[in-house]
């Protein structure tokens, strides 16, 4: 068996393409050994995956991914070994849902008033009783005709400062921390390039990992990374940010992850 890894996984519960069953199958077929299950603001793709992964040789990783903003910078948290059924926990997530069916509600309310007109019974069938997001939406609107692609969509219409663009309800980096927490997982920060400078008080807050190996990442950035992980006493860890087969989409396992990864991130859950 293969110990091929990848920690961020997004399935179709979120914005993923894939149900969590074929996430786990497409996993088997390619030899990746340990897996999370990381959708965005919810775990409900969780049971489906960690049911089809028995037998299958298929490690799944309880995870999540919070949307969470710092002055209006996207900072988003992993979490890690979740208790899904935390109460606290499992309430604020259903909240998040809750926020994002109205807000793709009035997305898609807005397009209507610009002439862009779909059903919200197409919107709520793309989410596949998921949370829906904007990208649900720019699915409809390309099979409906208005756009070319979905990324036309969030272009002329769906990107902040856009007409039908609507602001979700925002989480902090640290209150994001604190969730997970609560819930007895690891928080690791998300494709941290981009927002390094937070770092350092975002492990003050008690931030357990960063992500280090990321699709984007050649070895300077991944080394750069693996330094501050070292430096802060960081778990590292790494995904390809999968969300589904397509042309020019980025592979499930496509990033290498070394092992002591998953052994750390084993490691510091159960201290």
């Amino acid at each position: 068996m293969s110990s091929a890894i990848d920690l961020q996984i997004h399935t179709s519960a979120s914005d993923g393409v894939s149900s969590p069953r074929e996430v786990v199958h497409r996993a088997a077929r390619l030899g990746v050994s340990t897996i999370a299950i990381t959708d965005h603001d919810t775990v409900s793709g969780l049971d489906e995956a960690l049911r089809e992964a028995a037998g299958r040789g298929v490690r799944v990783i309880p995870g999540v991914e919070i949307s969470s903003e710092h002055d209006g910078v996207p900072a988003h948290i992993l979490g890690y070994s979740v208790d899904c059924l935390e109460p606290a926990f499992a309430r604020r997530l259903a909240h998040f849902t809750e926020a994002r069916l109205e807000r793709a509600r009035t997305i898609t309310d807005r397009l209507g008033e610009l002439g862009v007109r779909l059903s919200w019974d197409d919107v709520l069938d793309e989410g596949q009783d998921g949370a829906i997001g904007r990208p649900h939406i720019a699915r409809v609107m390309v099979r409906a005709g208005y756009v070319e692609s979905v990324e036309e969509a969030f272009c002329r219409y769906l990107n902040h400062g856009q007409k039908a663009y609507v602001p979700r309800e925002k989480v902090t980096p640290p209150e994001a921390i604190q969730l997970i927490h609560q819930a007895g997982g690891l928080a690791v920060l998300a494709h941290p390039w981009n927002v390094i400078f937070l770092l350092e008080s975002l492990v003050i807050e008690g931030l357990d990992g960063l992500e280090v190996y990321y699709r984007d990442y050649d070895s300077c950035q991944q080394g750069r990374l693996g330094w501050l992980a070292r430096e802060h006493g960081l778990v590292a860890t790494g995904g390809s940010d999968y969300h589904g087969p397509a042309p020019g989409a980025f592979p499930l396992g496509g990033v290498r992850v070394p092992q002591e990864c998953v052994t750390m991130l084993d490691a510091r859950h159960a201290e």
